[in-house]
């Protein structure tokens, strides 16, 4: 059985994330994190390093993986948990359909 996301559930571990976007996770967020990282489309959001830790871009990867990856132009993120972020906001609006308007951090 896959797990599905549940938004009133699982909002709980967005904060989580949030103020630790990188290392260790409880339980719970690693669950909804394996979830969001399939994509049955094969249409992913997906982070792409363009200066070695320096900067970073968003991209998609194609259905087709013979397609080239389609990457944004901006923003340009300087903060790999920043872009990391991003990246969770994007995927949780595509699997809820309920936009995260909170910035990376206050």
């Amino acid at each position: 059985m896959t797990y599905k996301v549940d938004p009133a559930a699982d909002r709980q571990y967005i904060e989580e994330f949030r103020r630790q976007p990188i290392g260790h996770h409880s339980p719970g967020l690693m669950r909804l994190l394996t979830v969001m990282r399939q994509d049955p489309s094969g249409r992913q959001v997906i982070l792409i390093c363009r200066k070695p830790f320096r900067e970073w871009v968003l991209g998609e990867m194609p259905a087709s993986r013979a397609d080239p990856i389609a990457i944004e132009s901006g923003p340009v993120f300087t903060s790999r948990e920043e872009a990391e972020w991003e990246v969770f906001r994007r995927r949780w609006q595509k699997l809820t359909g309920e936009a995260i308007n909170l910035p990376y951090r206050e």
